[in-house]
């Protein structure tokens, strides 16, 4: 009796190994791969799978996850032959778990080494001044060659980072002598090309004032024209109605103009600056008749 329930509690034991065994749970963020005598079969995906005991074993264990390697740092030559060292990092992804288990032995070395490699084919083919200001070129082409190495692995490059690019102590000393030399340039240039500017907006102004005063002039003296022929104009009508009055016997007219050329003479003795005294030998008579004349000559105008 103490045989069968020893025995009873072996079989149990052993059915609940091997149930036990049976049973896998997969963590979240990764994928195991199936092996049944040695050969794939399946995919596990995360969560609770069961297997045929004894029979399928676990092969790799790989996480799908976004994941990030380095790519160490090493000299490499520029196609103007100055040494430059550099380094960076990948981020990968791994899309298909059959591939990357099966068709590649030490997956994170291969693409390491292929980073690597593409590394120095695309610095090589290009000057130090391309490479120092187009990292994001750079990037991109790198990321483009591993990409299209690593796709029959079942592996997606989703990024590829220059971290560092350094030179010599030497080399570094002489750019930044280069840099001054070029700003100074820089800026001679660009003080000659202001006064320039200032040169030609100051002969732009001055000719734009010559416009403008020889247009001032040329209005004045239109306006001095028109004024004249006004007064010329003003003068022979006069004249006309003098020469009326004269031939209808009105001797006013005459003493009119005497009047007239009596005031204008006056005007002119007294705006004089060197007339000190002005001895006038006139009779008064004269000068109340001839203005008593414009008077008469007005009045007979007006009717």
């Amino acid at each position: 009796m103490s045989g069968s329930l020893m025995f009873l509690a072996v079989l149990a034991i052993v059915v609940m190994a091997t149930f036990y065994a049976g049973i896998k749970v997969v963590p979240q963020g990764q994928k195991w791969t199936v092996e049944r005598f040695g050969r794939y079969t399946r995919t596990l995906d995360p969560g609770l799978s069961l297997i045929v005991p004894f029979i399928d074993v676990i092969g790799k264990k790989l996480t799908v996850m976004e994941s990030v390697l380095d790519v160490p740092s090493q000299s490499v030559i520029s196609k103007d032959n100055v040494a430059v060292t550099a380094d960076g990092v990948v981020f990968y992804r791994i899309d298909e778990v059959a591939k990357a288990a099966y068709q590649i032995d030490n997956l994170t070395t291969a693409i390491v080494n292929l980073t690597t490699t593409n590394l120095r084919s695309v610095l090589g083919s290009m000057q130090l001044d391309d490479m120092l200001s187009n990292r994001e070129m750079i990037n991109a082409r790198l990321l483009e060659a591993v990409d299209e190495a690593t796709a029959p692995w079942g592996v997606k490059i989703t990024r590829i980072e220059i971290r560092d690019l350094s030179m010599s102590s030497e080399l570094q000393e002489a750019m930044n002598l280069q840099m001054t030399a070029e700003r100074k340039r820089r800026a001679l240039v660009t003080e000659a090309n202001g006064r320039k500017e200032a040169e030609v907006l100051k002969a732009e102004g001055e000719k734009q004032a010559a416009v403008l005063r020889a247009e001032g002039e040329k209005e004045a003296a239109v306006l001095n024209a028109e004024a004249r022929e006004r007064e010329a104009e003003a003068e022979a009508r006069a004249t006309e109605v003098v020469s009326k009055a004269l031939q209808e016997g009105n001797q006013q007219a005459i003493n009119y103009f005497l009047g007239q050329k009596y005031v204008a003479a006056l005007q002119t003795i007294g705006s004089s600056s060197n007339s000190k005294l002005v001895l006038m030998p006139l009779e008064a008579g004269g000068v109340t008749g001839a203005i008593a004349g414009v008077a008469e000559m007005l009045k007979t105008a007006g009717k």
